[in-house]
């Protein structure tokens, strides 16, 4: 079935779509073929700065359906009835891999999910690893310069890499994450999400919780070795997003069974080390988790362009009974993301369907610029005002803490086990024997790469730190292959 004849943006048919209009049979181009202008024009614009971190990605649009009464903990309507279901889009991404990069590669994967509540939407911005490379925002622009391409080389340099985590030590326990097993997922149906950082419920009473976010892959864990990535990564470079996309056009659709753990919120300060640091977890023996709910994904984007490259994620985007705690790579988050949609997007990138609301209409004073859709009419755009606009509900979304002391550029408060090494031992100790084999064989082909003895020596330091044994493999292994 045909659809009418081509036209131009405007809505004027295009007569010829096969020859440029020309001075004469073979002439010179003339500048007055509206029809090839813009169609050059918008070409040359058909593609918009991709983010610099989370490139690479892929998405799905599926379900949340709560499976167990939260209302103790927070008042956030889409959590308020066993069996709701809430509107979702997932992104998934790696971390630092432009976007014509691999998927099978060792890197965190980004765990982007929207959830398009009744009260606005709720995005919950994680990754795949419960924990992070550094704890304070100040220092993320100069890690993600050490994973991308050198100013010199033009490549991902060893030295880079190895000299900023060796000198900062509390990467210890991401990097150990990263180089296990772990670190290279088969595929992301078979992976588990993280919420990663520390936030606030608040329930009706006003009460305050802490709370970490798990989401549990159904389809159980598998990961790829560094051999098969790397065979996967140079014959199908698209394996994980083709993966996704196929599984839910079979109808096999991805699940997650989601759970949280819950910290009062007088337990803080007094716990043995800072609950509000990324790169530490909180033991399940502390705050056991608490299965709640379900996500599936269950249908495909129709366009990867203006449903996954222009879908926005903010961890600001809270709805009444959630928001932020005190961590500081979070509070660094919270600025960072919209801004960066801001200048990548555009101003207006919430008017596209991805990313607009679902069961409620964003009513701001917000006017013009790039993208605008001019949805307001002739609506005021000043509040207050007395001609029936939008008024502001006099109810924070979260509850108020409580701050004291000086201003200035200093840690928190210092907590028993405020260790940069201790959870990253545990976590080798816990690995069996094959595992830590691996481990040792993928951080030791890595370190082994950088061109000075001492950004090795500092590197393999940290992790000896960690853990004596894990140390002494990893030295030895090192040495073995720079001779």
């Amino acid at each position: 079935m045909t659809q009418g004849p081509l036209t131009t943006e405007a809505g004027a048919p295009v007569a010829d779509n096969q020859n440029s209009e020309t001075a004469g049979a073979g002439g010179p181009v003339l500048v007055q073929d509206q029809a090839l202008l813009e169609k050059l024009a918008h070409f040359n614009r058909e593609r918009i700065p991709e983010r610099i971190v989370h490139a690479r990605g892929a998405g799905a649009y599926g379900t949340f359906t709560l499976t167990r009464d939260v209302s103790r903990w927070t008042r956030a309507k889409f959590l308020s009835e066993v069996g709701k279901r809430t509107e979702t889009f997932l992104r998934f991404s790696t971390v630092a891999g432009n976007l014509g990069s691999a998927d099978a590669v060792r890197d965190p994967r980004g765990f982007a999910l929207k959830f398009y509540t009744e009260e606005g939407n709720y995005d919950l911005v994680g990754n795949n690893t419960p924990v992070f490379f550094i704890k304070d925002a100040i220092k993320f622009p100069d890690f993600i310069h050490t994973q991308k391409r050198d100013p010199y080389t033009g490549s991902q340099e060893a030295d880079n890499v190895w000299d900023f985590w060796g000198l900062s030590p509390e990467s210890t326990h991401q990097v150990t994450w990263l180089f296990g097993d772990r670190g290279i997922p088969a595929t992301l149906r078979h992976m588990n999400g993280y919420g990663s950082h520390t936030y606030q419920w608040n329930n009706e009473a006003g009460e305050v919780f802490w709370v970490k976010y798990h989401f549990k892959t159904d389809q159980g864990i598998k990961n790829l070795t560094t051999d098969e990535a790397n065979r996967l990564a140079g014959t199908d470079p698209d394996s994980h997003q083709r993966d996704l996309r196929e599984s839910i056009e079979r109808g096999e659709f991805p699940s997650w069974t989601v759970q949280i753990q819950v910290m009062p919120a007088a337990d803080a300060a007094g716990y043995r080390f800072n609950p509000f640091d990324l790169t530490k977890v909180w033991p399940h023996e502390d705050y056991p988790p608490v299965e709640i709910g379900r996500l599936e994904l269950n249908r495909n984007p129709e366009n990867i362009f203006a449903e996954v490259e222009q879908s926005i994620f903010s961890p600001a985007h809270f709805v009444p009974g959630i928001g932020p705690s005190p961590d500081k790579m979070l509070q660094g988050r919270l600025f960072a993301y919209g801004d960066a949609h801001r200048y990548r997007v555009g101003i207006n990138a919430d008017h596209l369907p991805v990313n607009r609301p679902h069961a409620t209409e964003a009513r701001t004073n917000s006017r013009d610029g790039l993208l605008y859709d001019g949805r307001h009419k002739g609506a005021k755009n000043y509040e207050p005002n007395s001609f029936g606009g939008p008024f502001q509900t006099d109810r924070p979304l979260w509850q108020p803490l409580p701050v004291a002391g000086a201003t200035g550029s200093t840690e928190a408060p210092g907590h028993a086990e405020d260790n940069d090494f201790v959870q990253a031992g545990n976590l080798y100790r816990l690995m069996s024997e094959d595992e830590k084999v691996r481990l040792v064989d993928n951080l030791a082909q890595f370190i082994s790469q950088v061109s000075r003895d001492d950004i090795a020596e500092r590197a393999v330091g940290n992790f000896r730190k960690a853990d004596g044994d894990f140390g002494k493999r990893l030295d030895s292994a090192v040495q073995a292959l720079r001779g």
